[in-house]
This record gives C-alpha cells, sequence and structure tokens, in this order.
C-alpha cells in the first residue's frame, strides 16, 4: 500500500475521525484508525462502539490532485501516534508506505517515520446504509438544536434513556427535547420535508458532542437517515453513525406550564452577569442555590448567601414586570446554562408560583424553551 497526499487534507480528515477513537476502548484494535485506499479516494474510520466516524478523501477535487501514487490496500494505525506524527510533519507533502508486516514508512521533506501498524481484518465491519430518503438539513441548524438542548441530558448512568436527547420529527418540524428531571430544553425547527416523520428516538448526549465537531460550514447540508437501533449524519465526504439509546423517554409536555402568575421581560446579557456575581457567594453544596425577588418599579433583586462565607445582594432594572410579585430560589448553574444556550438578546421568565417549575423563551422564537425546577429554601 502506497500514497502521497497534501498533508492539510489528510490532517482535517484525521482530526475528524479522532473524536470517535477512545483508548478506553474494550475491542484492542478499535484504539487504532483504519485506512482503506482506493484509486478514487482514501478512507479514515475510527470508532467506540458508540459512534463511528469515517472521512472520505477524494483523488481529485475540481480538478485538483490531492492523492497520488496510489497503491490500494488497508491498515490500522495507532492512535495518538499517527495523528501526532502527521500533525508535526515538516512539509505540505506526505508519502505513506506500507511494507511486509504492516511497517509503515511516512515521510516529509527530510522527516521519516517508520510505524508500526495491525491487520484490518479484525477492524469491525461498518455499513453506512443511506436511507433512501433522508431528511435534508443545514448544518447551522443542528448545531443550533444540539447547543439549546444537549447540556441538559442526565450526566447519571441511574436513568440511561436521560442521558440521551428526544428527537421528534413531526408536522414539518423537528424537535430536540433533554431533561436530567430538574431542567428540561426543547428546541424546533422547521423542516421542508412534511412527510418525514420519527418518534421514540433518543441520541446519546456524548453522541451528539461528538457530532457537534465534526461539521464546521455552517451553509454545507447534512442529511439524517433513522436506521434499525442507529441514526446516521452525513455530508458528502463525512459519515458519523451513533448507537440509539432503547427505552420510553418520558412525556416531557405535561411538565410545561399552559398558564403563568408572574412573566419577567429582561435583558439576557444583564441577568448573566447579575446571576455570574451572586453565585459567587451562594452555597456550592447546595448547588449554588441563589434567589430573585420581584420589586416594585420594575426592579428585581438577586442575592446570593453562604453561611460560611458571606452574602450578596444587587437590584437588576427589567423592562417589564407582569402579574403577582414573587419570591423564588434556583440553581444559578441551571439558569445560567439556559441563558448562555439560548443565544438571544432579551428573554422572558414565566413563573407559576414559588415551588413550581418556571419557563424561559424568548420574544423571537416560540420554539426556544428552558424549564427550570426551583429549590425549596428554609
Amino acid at each position: 500500500m502506497n500514497f502521497k497526499i497534501q498533508k492539510k487534507y489528510l490532517l482535517n480528515s484525521i482530526q475528524a475521525v479522532s473524536n470517535a477513537i477512545s483508548s478506553r476502548t474494550v475491542i484492542p484494535i478499535l484504539s487504532g484508525m483504519k485506512i482503506d485506499v482506493t484509486t478514487e479516494k482514501i478512507i479514515l474510520t475510527g470508532s467506540n462502539s458508540d459512534i463511528t466516524i469515517q472521512s472520505h478523501i477524494p483523488a481529485t477535487d475540481d480538478g485538483e490532485e490531492i492523492i497520488t501514487n496510489i497503491s490500494e490496500g488497508s491498515i490500522v494505525l495507532p492512535v495518538p501516534h499517527f495523528p501526532d506524527i502527521i500533525r508535526k510533519l515538516p512539509e505540505d507533502i506526505v508519502d505513506i508506505t506500507v511494507e511486509e508486516n504492516y511497517k509503515t514508512i511516512i515521510k516529509s521533506g527530510k522527516a521519516v517515520f517508520t510505524l508500526y501498524g495491525q491487520s484490518s481484518e479484525e477492524y469491525p465491519r461498518v455499513l453506512f446504509n443511506q436511507d433512501d430518503e433522508p431528511l435534508a438539513l443545514k448544518v447551522k441548524d443542528i448545531k443550533t438544536l444540539i447547543k439549546q438542548t444537549v447540556f441538559a441530558v442526565s450526566p447519571m448512568e441511574t436513568r440511561p434513556i436521560l442521558t440521551g436527547v428526544h428527537v421528534k420529527i413531526e408536522d414539518g418540524e423537528l424537535t430536540f427535547t433533554a431533561t436530567d428531571s430538574h431542567r428540561l430544553s426543547l428546541r424546533g425547527i422547521k423542516i421542508d420535508d412534511k412527510n418525514f416523520e420519527a418518534n421514540n428516538i433518543v441520541i446519546p448526549g456524548k453522541s451528539l458532542q461528538e457530532l457537534n465537531k465534526i461539521f464546521d460550514n455552517d451553509d454545507d447540508t447534512v442529511y439524517m437517515a433513522i436506521l434499525k437501533n442507529q441514526v446516521l449524519f452525513y455530508t458528502e465526504n463525512t459519515y458519523f453513525l451513533s448507537r440509539l439509546l432503547s427505552g420510553n423517554y418520558p412525556e416531557t409536555d405535561r411538565l410545561i406550564p399552559t398558564e403563568s402568575q408572574t412573566t419577567l421581560n429582561i435583558f439576557t446579557k444583564d441577568l448573566i452577569h447579575t446571576i455570574e456575581r451572586a453565585a459567587l457567594l451562594s452555597s456550592r453544596d447546595q448547588n449554588n442555590v441563589i434567589r430573585l425577588d420581584t420589586l416594585d418599579n420594575n426592579m428585581i433583586e438577586i442575592s446570593g448567601h453562604s453561611p460560611e462565607i458571606g452574602n450578596v445582594k444587587e437590584l437588576l432594572d427589567v423592562i417589564s414586570i407582569e402579574g403577582e410579585s414573587i419570591k423564588i430560589s434556583f440553581s444559578a448553574r441551571y439558569m445560567l446554562d439556559s441563558l448562555k444556550a439560548i443565544d438571544s438578546d432579551r428573554v422572558q421568565i414565566r413563573f407559576t408560583g414559588p415551588m413550581r417549575p418556571f419557563v424561559i423563551r424568548t420574544p423571537e422564537e416560540e420554539k426556544i424553551l428552558q424549564l427550570i425546577l426551583p429549590v425549596r429554601t428554609y
């Protein structure tokens, strides 16, 4: 096996595929990166059983020669050694030759590395069964859905289904929902395909975090295909396959209040900065609980208290306060996660009582919703 390749193309593919490779895998060969060389392209594959990422590098692109001196073959090379070597090579062209017993010679300029690989025969076969009618989405839309929901998945494996994001496609709308039972994040977008429907699909939160790293051109189209026990996202040269979580996701619609007693309209950055200051003197043992009190003249008070350290109170002007006055305590961390994910200049917070979940929305987008459970304080 032999090929010469432009370093930048090889490095981009290596970086994408490396996200799926872990040294802690129970299948030893998956700790390496598989490389398949054909006359038309080079295929790099990485997998950790939960996700598989594959990157295709064409031999030519728009008349530009990317790969030359091609001799077909397949090998698995060790990670992180192979990526580290390619990253540090001195020249723009990389020459890779595989000799007997998978001895691999990597040359660039005056640098010559010898790396010992493995046969790819033991590498699990991966079939990317592209759906006949996948759902076409913009990369920026998928990244928005992930950013505004995935932080709310549960980190605890006690309820595995809550470590994933629930995906629902219905009536021309794609909706992501995540909850850890203390908070909930929901984000929906309109889709062009009104006939594409799917429900009870739960994608592991860790898989979506990795997916978010590999597609960087917001204007690209990414295709989503629902397979048996798996979901596939792919562009022209990059494929991302993830297992799905089994089980029924809880009915979250009933958790969302339909009425409110108090509504705050407020500038997001002002609220973020005030909460960050209050959290400095809130008890970390109690998940940085802070308190919000509504006052007269469109003003609120945010306060934090730590018995052993001190306390803080800060007044904040808001755009408007509608309805009854309220005093409520909540996790500063949960609130900050939600406000930073929303990505809007203004937010609307709707309260239904001091011990009822409250909802954060934006004036511009109806299909953004963050729900947080308050904390009882004494």
